[in-house]
């Protein structure tokens, strides 16, 4: 059929009394879908592992490096952790790697880099580590605790990890001894596991106030 302007389109069906009829409705066109894809869990950006350490917390310990880090910390000790690349290791695979020593290490710390710029996976790690495993967890950041606490997924870190490690590193207030790195870095306890002393930090007269472990400076 051509219209008045010359355009050609369908004819329209015409039933037995020759009128335009509609289609049936179970052959109209079924109406648009949206398929959302699925991202795949997002890796981890690691620098290092390292199954056997004496020198990063009590014991022998697994110790994991996560790469990239924001804070820029003057004079950190490894600005090589900073960039934002490093490998990727789906956290499956490093669990399995933590797995394996269940038994044979006392525990794992976590620091980086930045281990809370990438909460998504180190929280999917820390999840197996608790379920799965019966090592007890050290992590280090950068952030403060008045920053970690706000972050997202805050209740699900501190109920994963058994020492919380807090605050930014500070050049002028450097310690010789012990896990913190400087003065001003406080120590957060979430089980019995380890002591203030076991990480390197003096026993305060009295706790600070609990929000989910006391805290030791």
């Amino acid at each position: 059929m051509t219209d008045e302007r010359g355009n050609h389109g369908r004819e329209p069906a015409l039933n037995g009394d020759g009128d335009a009829r509609s289609e049936p409705a179970g052959l109209r066109p079924a109406a648009a879908r949206t398929w959302r894809a699925t991202r795949p869990p997002r890796p981890l950006r690691v620098h290092a592992f390292e199954p056997f350490s004496e020198a990063h917390g009590p014991g022998t310990r697994a110790v994991l490096w996560l790469q990239g880090c924001t804070l820029g910390c003057p004079g950190c000790s490894v600005p090589e952790t900073h960039p934002r690349r490093g490998h990727r290791v789906g956290v499956d695979e490093m669990f399995a790697q933590f797995a394996v020593l269940d038994g044979w290490i006392e525990g794992v710390t976590i620091t980086g880099g930045e281990p809370l710029q990438q909460r998504r996976p180190v929280l999917r790690l820390l999840a197996r580590l608790r379920a799965e495993t019966s090592l007890p967890v050290i992590l280090s950041t950068g952030y403060t605790w008045d920053e970690v606490v706000r972050m997202p997924g805050a209740a699900a870190l501190l109920d994963r990890v058994d020492a919380l490690l807090a605050g930014r590193y500070e050049r002028g207030l450097r310690l010789d001894r012990g896990l913190r790195g400087s003065s001003n870095r406080t120590v957060h306890l979430f089980t019995d596991r380890y002591t203030p002393e076991d990480l390197g930090a003096a026993r305060d007269a009295e706790p600070a106030g609990r929000a989910d472990g006391p805290e030791f400076s």
